[in-house]
C-alpha cells in the first residue's frame, strides 16, 4: 500500500518479549482507524511468543496488518528514510531489541526501521517487557531516550479501575496510541470520567439496560 493511499503509516515492530498480546491488541485497534495503515515486522522471537502466549497464530497476526516485512530483508522499503511514515511502535520491545537499537546494531529490518526513525526524528515508542531491569538494561534505555525514544513500560495503571485483564491490556495499548493522537476504545486518561471509543458506547448500553 504506496503513499498514494492518502493513509497515515505506523510502523509496528514486535520482538520476543513476553507480552505479544499488547502488539495484537495495538493491530486490532488499528485496523479500525481509517486514516491509517500499518506496516508490520515480526521478529522469529515475536512469532514463538505469540504462539505459546495467545491463541492467536503468526500468520492470523499478520493478517492484521496492512502490510508485512520479512525481518531479514534489511533493505525493504521500511529501511530508508525516504519512505514517510508517522513513526514506529515496538510492542512488546525485549532487552535484546533495545540493545540493538541503543548502539546502533542494525543487523535485521526490525532494528534498521528504528534506526532510521531515530535519524529522521520521528516518534519511536518502545513498550519495553523486563522485570527486575539490569544496570545494563537501564542504560540501553536511557541512551535510547537521550535520543528521542518515548520509553514506555508496559505497566499497568489502576485509576481507570480496571475489571479484566483486556482492559488492563487496552489501557497500555491506549496510552502508547495517545502519542500518536489515536484515541483507542477503552482508554481512560487520569481525571476523564470515560473511556473513548467503543468500550465507552458498550459501558452506556449496558448501563441503558439496567
Amino acid at each position: 500500500m504506496e503513499k498514494q493511499s492518502g493513509k497515515r503509516r505506523l510502523i509496528v515492530g514486535m520482538s520476543g518479549a513476553s507480552g505479544a498480546i499488547l502488539g495484537i491488541e495495538l493491530l486490532n485497534i488499528m485496523k479500525e482507524q481509517p486514516e491509517w495503515e500499518t506496516h508490520l515486522i515480526l521478529s522469529e522471537g515475536a512469532e514463538l511468543t505469540i504462539t505459546h502466549e495467545t491463541d492467536y497464530t503468526p500468520e492470523q497476526v499478520k493478517n492484521l496488518a496492512d502490510q508485512i516485512y520479512d525481518i531479514r530483508s534489511i533493505g525493504d522499503k521500511v529501511a530508508s528514510g525516504t519512505f514517510s511514515t508517522e513513526g514506529m511502535v515496538i510492542i512488546p520491545c525485549s532487552m535484546k531489541t533495545a540493545a540493538g537499537m541503543a548502539c546502533g546494531y542494525s543487523d535485521n529490518l526490525l532494528l534498521r526501521a528504528a534506526d532510521v526513525t531515530l535519524k529522521e526524528r520521528r516518534k519511536l515508542v518502545i513498550a519495553v517487557r523486563e522485570n527486575p531491569l539490569s544496570t545494563i538494561h537501564l542504560r540501553n534505555m536511557l541512551t535510547l531516550s537521550e535520543a528521542g525514544a518515548y520509553i514506555m513500560p508496559t505497566m499497568l495503571t489502576y485509576y481507570q479501575k480496571p475489571q479484566t485483564l483486556q482492559e488492563m491490556n487496552l489501557q497500555i495499548v491506549g496510552k502508547i496510541l495517545d502519542k500518536f493522537g489515536i484515541l483507542a476504545p477503552g482508554y481512560k486518561r487520569w481525571g476523564e470520567e470515560q473511556t473513548y471509543g467503543l468500550s465507552n458506547r458498550n459501558k452506556h448500553d449496558n448501563n441503558s439496560d439496567q
